[in-house]
This record gives C-alpha cells, sequence and structure tokens, in this order.
C-alpha cells in the first residue's frame, strides 16, 4: 500500500465511522441481551428435556465404541491417522498448538486492506481447507466402527491363493480381534506394544504348528484359548490361520 491508498483509506474509514455508532452502549446491549436470550433457552431446555445420562456403563461390553464429545471427534480421528506413538504427542498437542498460535498471529502476518474473499485467495482457501478438514474428520470420528477390529493390510502371499483364503483371513482378523489380543499384542499400527510381543510378522517367526501349540498352551499371563478350540473349531482355525500368515 502506498501512501496515496494509505491516506485514501484513512479518509474512507473516518467517514465510515462517524456514520457509525460507538461500541458502548449499543454492541454491548446487543451481546447481553442475546446472551440472556440464550442463558434462557439453555435453562429452559433443561428443565423441561433434562438431561440425557444414558445407559449405565457396562465394564464386560467388547461392542462399545469409546469416543470423546462431539467437538472432539476431529481430534479423536486425527489420532487414528497419525498412528506410529512416537507422533502422538504431534497430533494432540502440536498439531492444534500450531493452528491456535497462527489464528492468533493472523492480523500481525496477514495485514492487507483487502476484505472480500475472492480478493484474498491465500487466506480464504487456507480457511475453506481447515473447515473441510475438520468437518470431513468430524463425520469420521462420529462414525468410526468399535474398536474390536484390527485394520491391517491382507498380505500379497493371502492375496495371490484366491478369494477363499483372503476371506478365511478377514475371518481370523475379527476373531483375533474380538478375543481381545489387541489389549496386549501389536498388529501393525493397532494393539498395545505390551506386555506381550508384537504379532505384526509372527507368522515369518513361527510355523502354524508352533501358533497353534502356544495359543492352547501359553505362558502366564495370557489366557488359554483351548475353550475356543473345543467349542468353536472354526473359528480357533481361522485364529491360527491369521496369525500365520502374518508375514
Amino acid at each position: 500500500m502506498n501512501k496515496q491508498e494509505k491516506e485514501q483509506y484513512l479518509r474512507d474509514y473516518g467517514t465510515l465511522k462517524s456514520q457509525g455508532k460507538p461500541f458502548f452502549p449499543y454492541a454491548v446491549a446487543k451481546d447481553s441481551a442475546m446472551a440472556i436470550v440464550v442463558m434462557a433457552v439453555i435453562i429452559a431446555m433443561s428443565i423441561v428435556l433434562g438431561a440425557e445420562l444414558g445407559p449405565k456403563a457396562d465394564p464386560t461390553s467388547t461392542t462399545y465404541t469409546p469416543r470423546p464429545e462431539w467437538y472432539f471427534f476431529f481430534l479423536f480421528e486425527l489420532l487414528k491417522v497419525i498412528k506410529p506413538p512416537a507422533l502422538v504427542p504431534l497430533a494432540t498437542i502440536g498439531v492444534p498448538t500450531i493452528c491456535l498460535i497462527l489464528l492468533f498471529l493472523l492480523p500481525f502476518y496477514d495485514r492487507g486492506p483487502e476484505r472480500r474473499p475472492e480478493r484474498r485467495p491465500i487466506a480464504t482457501t487456507a480457511g475453506i481447507f481447515v473447515v473441510c478438514a475438520i468437518g470431513y474428520l468430524t463425520y469420521l470420528g462420529a462414525a468410526a466402527g468399535p474398536p474390536t477390529e484390527i485394520d491391517i493390510p491382507i498380505p500379497a502371499n493371502v492375496s495371490s491363493q484366491g478369494p477363499e483364503a483372503v476371506a478365511n483371513f478377514e475371518a481370523g482378523s475379527q476373531v483375533v480381534a474380538q478375543s481381545g489380543c489387541a489389549a496386549c499384542h501389536r498388529f501393525g499400527e493397532n494393539g498395545n506394544s505390551g506386555p506381550g510381543p508384537a504379532l505384526t510378522n509372527i507368522g515369518a517367526r513361527l510355523p502354524a504348528q508352533a501358533i497353534q501349540r502356544t495359543l492352547l498352551n501359553p505362558s502366564a499371563p495370557m489366557p488359554s484359548f483351548s475353550a475356543l478350540s473345543e467349542e468353536s473349531p472354526k473359528q480357533f482355525a481361522q485364529m491360527v490361520g491369521f496369525l500365520a500368515a502374518l508375514k
């Protein structure tokens, strides 16, 4: 902005300011009235509708999908996108903090006089991108599946065997996930790092017979799956096949 443009801007600003109204009491009165209306509506809804507490928590449920409040869905989903444990602080602290700092510093590094969105393509594009990204991540977080799933790609040695082998692999993955194995073991980016060893490539270290013996006669504190082999031998075989295929 050159000197002439700045002088013209100041003249226009002074003219518009003289035609307006002071912040106090006009704007303060409007904001106060709106705040009273919003508070009255909230109080009325809480009295008429009450608080929805929902059903009591069941600690034995394996189908419950833990989710934060809806306004944290985008951050909840961001943790699923940034999967490596070393990058979790970046997802939970780094990204939101950087975005807030950039937002607070906006008046200092964007000092252009233009206010029309079409004349500020960078700011407009960045704003639309942030809104769309938060909206998309919020939708994914709201529609997130249950934790009893293992998100691991189908190995090439399984897909090369045909659709039946792929179906058995997916069924075995579901059996392993619903059995709670991810609580002590790690499968790719899913599960926990202990107390059990990572099982991402267990099939490359142990053959199917050794995996089956370990499941039937494990070392403490791992539970035995002998009951599953007796009651549902098909599911037990799918479990063994899934673990043996992880190479």
